[in-house]
């Protein structure tokens, strides 16, 4: 067996490495809007092997510097999923302040959904609606949960900073983004069928870990 890398910033920079050489040999005029953008974008290809994401990654409405305003001032990240949830990084998470939920579970969010006959991600938008701090929808599996984002957005109910918006699939997942993608809504979106939550952990720790870059574009 060949030696291999086993300390794992070493690993990290190499796959960062990785990925320039490949989208300079993809693109050799590609070139970031800025350097946020860069670290969010690699982040998604660094987490899905996936170069598609230079060119469906899409930004709306400053909708980094929002994000970055929750983190910084105690807001609160909602996930559509334990999986997207479990993925961020909570320790700097913690250090920040920030609040996180994912609300699929609770109780309150079956009673929602039996009794408004709607999916228990759309419940859990209701939920999250009510508390009383900025906003950070993070949805990464389920189109419904940005619809009734939107829906609630129209109708005067909820005002979120900004929507991590990639789900991931067939039914709905494109034309949900697109609705996300088109509103007045800060939002980073994934144009098209990929996504998912190991995609919507990615972008909100590569925010996360980039922090001075945001706070210097």
């Amino acid at each position: 067996m060949s030696d291999y890398i086993t300390i794992p910033n070493q690993i990290t920079d190499k796959s960062f490495q990785m990925i320039q050489d490949e989208i300079d040999q993809i693109d050799p005029s590609y070139t970031f809007n800025n350097p946020v953008e860069e670290a969010i974008i690699k982040r998604a290809i660094h987490t899905t092997a996936d170069f598609d994401y230079l060119q469906n990654l899409k930004f709306s409405h400053d909708a980094v510097a929002k994000i970055q305003h929750v983190l910084l001032h105690g807001g609160t990240i909602f996930t559509d999923t334990t999986m997207a949830l479990a993925g961020m990084n909570k320790r700097k998470l913690d250090e920040l302040g920030v609040h996180y939920h994912c609300f699929i579970r609770d109780p309150r969010v079956f009673d929602i959904a039996k009794t408004q006959g709607i999916t228990r991600s759309m419940a859990a938008i209701e939920l999250a609606a009510t508390i009383p701090t900025e906003k950070l929808f993070v949805i990464g599996n389920a189109p419904t949960a940005l619809y009734k984002i939107l829906e609630m957005v129209q109708q005067g109910r909820l005002n979120p900073e900004a929507v991590i918006g990639v789900p991931v699939g067939f039914v709905e997942a494109a034309e949900s983004k697109q609705a996300l993608y088109d509103s007045d809504l800060p939002a980073i979106v994934a144009l098209g069928r990929k996504g998912g939550s190991n995609l919507a952990a990615a972008l909100t720790n590569a925010i996360l870990y980039n922090l001075d870059l945001a706070e210097k574009k």
